[in-house]
């Protein structure tokens, strides 16, 4: 077992048990010319995230803990994408459409993959998601269960909409869930700084919050 400093309190947690979820990594998110910068997006603010993520991937594979990596994106015939999904922002370009990257958020697709960074080692589980949440219409339950794993550790992208919806379907279905602040990142300040209190608050409603530095402390411990 380890002891994670974490906001509302100390988790205690064990890494055999334990996964690290990083969330959309991905380039039509994070690149110039993607996706999120085509809505009118800084990148830069997503992109902070890059750093504390390798750091995470590099301890939890050293400690030998199950990661997994999503991607949010959708079947070329766009049969999975429900209409008012394509629909909603009313903005020129739209899911499905041809960017600088290829279709947008369509899988296979250039801008689809994860940025070169933090890209997935052979072997490590990669989910593709349609929606938000990493549960919804995929076999992440599944694969949990398989593992026995009981806690997960969330990084990525971004913090108020897939990160947070993750988490809430997680701890709707009994797992422990912490948070790396500095390594989940929003288009907007103010989002993120609140979606995090969200998670903490109430004595841990969600949740626990830790920076990357308090998370990689306790899990090198385990690796050393």
């Amino acid at each position: 077992m380890i002891e994670i400093t974490a906001k509302p309190y100390p988790l205690r947690l064990d890494p055999a048990s334990s996964a690290l979820i990083v969330i959309d990594m991905q380039r039509d998110f994070l690149e110039p010319g993607g996706f999120g910068a085509m809505l009118g997006n800084d990148v830069s603010l997503l992109r902070s995230a890059i750093v504390p993520c390798q750091r995470l991937l590099e301890v939890a594979r050293k400690a030998g803990m199950l990661v997994i990596h999503t991607r949010e994106g959708h079947r070329p015939d766009l049969s999975d994408a429900p209409p008012a999904k394509l629909a909603r922002g009313k903005g020129p370009t739209r899911i499905g459409d041809l960017g600088p990257m290829g279709r947008i958020l369509i899988r296979g697709e250039p801008g689809h993959d994860f940025i070169p960074e933090l890209y997935p080692l052979p072997g490590e589980v990669v989910l593709d998601k349609p929606g938000k949440g990493s549960f919804c219409q995929t076999d992440l339950a599944l694969i949990l269960a398989n593992r026995g794993i009981r806690s997960l550790l969330v990084a990525g992208v971004t913090t108020e909409v897939c990160v947070h919806t993750t988490v809430r379907e997680a701890n709707d279905r009994g797992f422990e869930c912490l948070v790396v602040s500095d390594a989940v990142a929003s288009y907007f300040p103010e989002f993120h700084r609140v979606a995090l209190d969200m998670i903490s608050a109430q004595g841990g409603i969600f949740g626990w919050v830790a920076d990357s530095t308090a998370v990689c402390a306790a899990l090198t411990r385990i690796a050393a």
